[in-house]
């Protein structure tokens, strides 16, 4: 983790620029569940002071992106069954309503850059190795750009604490090198959604947007949560 943490700019809030770098190693699922985060090496990366890194650890936790565990140490939560399909669910209404609010919103420019963003989605999955640490962090800056386009902050916000949970687990979808990898499902149900919002389709979007988190869902309970997508009715997406 701590070789994607960068010096801090000094002309920049210290306490915010350690916490966005922390909070996009979550995002993206550059650490995984159950794996300890040492502040003293994320000072150190960071190139500042324990203090910043505590006062952002502090906020996380508050978050429930972090977790202190009884012998002090600092780690990911390891999130449950019921948590992950809790967490799910939410993702289906409050996602779907930003991309339903994005739509109006949405120009060439924003439809160009989506384009851009999934075909280099597309190349990242087809290299994959170490370029599937890429096509993480792609599929979310493709997914945050449609959201910021609702013009809702606070939504976005709501999207941000949401994925601060479950992007750790993310991770075993789109860096693992799966079946659904190698056939870019992902890639597709984005294009779908490109298509939906150039169209001003809210229904279509809404479909693909969903679709797109449902199949990842899936696969993720396939490896680790094996049932749990049928009982609840989850992942039945093609």
């Amino acid at each position: 983790m701590n070789q994607t943490l960068k010096p801090v700019q000094q002309s920049e809030t210290l306490g915010a620029q350690v916490l966005q770098q922390i909070k996009e190693i979550l995002l993206t699922g550059r650490i995984t569940p159950g794996e300890s985060l040492s502040l003293r090496s994320a000072a150190e990366s960071l190139g500042v002071s324990m203090m910043p890194v505590r006062q952002a650890v502090h906020q996380l936790v508050a978050d429930q992106a972090l977790e202190v565990t009884p012998n002090r140490s600092v780690r990911v939560p390891v999130m449950t069954a019921a948590q992950f399909h809790e967490v799910t669910q939410i993702r289906l209404e409050v996602e779907s309503y930003a991309v339903e609010k994005a739509v109006p919103n949405v120009d060439p420019a924003l439809v160009q850059s989506l384009r851009e963003l999934n075909a280099a989605l597309s190349k990242a999955l087809t290299a994959g190795g170490d370029s599937l640490g890429d096509a993480v962090l792609l599929n979310k800056t493709l997914h945050f750009s449609i959201y910021s386009a609702a013009n809702m902050p606070t939504l976005v916000k709501m999207i941000e604490s949401l994925w601060l949970r479950i992007g750790p687990i993310l991770n075993y979808d789109l860096r693992s090198g799966s079946e659904r990898t190698l056939n870019k499902v992902a890639v597709a149900h984005h294009d779908a959604l490109i298509n939906a919002l150039e169209a001003q389709d809210i229904a279509s979007a809404r479909k693909a947007l969903q679709q797109d988190i449902e199949t990842a869902y899936q696969y993720i309970v396939s490896q680790r949560y094996a049932g749990l997508a049928t009982r609840h009715g989850l992942g039945t997406a093609p």
